[in-house]
C-alpha cells in the first residue's frame, strides 16, 4: 500500500472487510476452507456451528470478498477468494506469539 491519503470510501471498505474478520466462528470458517472448497453441510460438520448460522457467516464473508462460491448440482460449494486473506491473520498470528513469549519471559523472571 502506498502513503497515500485514503478516502472516506476506501476507510469504509477496508472497516467492513476488518468486521468480517472480527468475528471468531468467520475466521474458524475461514480457517476450514485453507484445505479447500467444502459445502455448508461439511462447514457445519467441521465448526460445530449450526447449518443457519455458518450460512449467515457465508453470506457475509461473500460479501466481503473473502469467499467465492460455485453450484455444482443441488450443492453450493464455497472456497476461499485469496488466500492471502491469511497474510494479515499470520502477521497477527506472529504478534501474538511474540507478545506471549515476551510475557512469558518476564514472568518467569520474578
Amino acid at each position: 500500500m502506498t502513503n497515500a491519503k485514503m478516502s472516506a470510501a476506501v476507510i469504509a471498505l477496508v472497516a467492513e472487510r476488518f468486521k468480517a474478520l472480527g468475528e471468531p466462528a468467520r475466521l474458524e470458517i475461514l480457517n476450514c476452507l485453507r484445505a479447500g472448497e467444502m459445502t455448508v453441510s461439511e462447514l457445519v460438520e467441521r465448526t460445530g456451528l449450526g447449518q443457519a448460522n455458518v450460512s449467515k457467516h457465508l453470506q457475509f464473508l461473500y460479501r466481503a470478498e473473502f469467499v467465492k462460491r460455485r453450484k455444482e448440482g443441488v450443492f453450493i460449494y464455497y472456497a476461499l477468494a485469496d488466500k492471502n486473506v491469511f497474510t494479515l491473520c499470520d502477521l497477527m498470528c506472529g504478534r501474538i506469539e511474540r507478545a506471549m513469549a515476551s510475557r512469558q519471559k518476564a514472568l518467569a523472571a520474578r
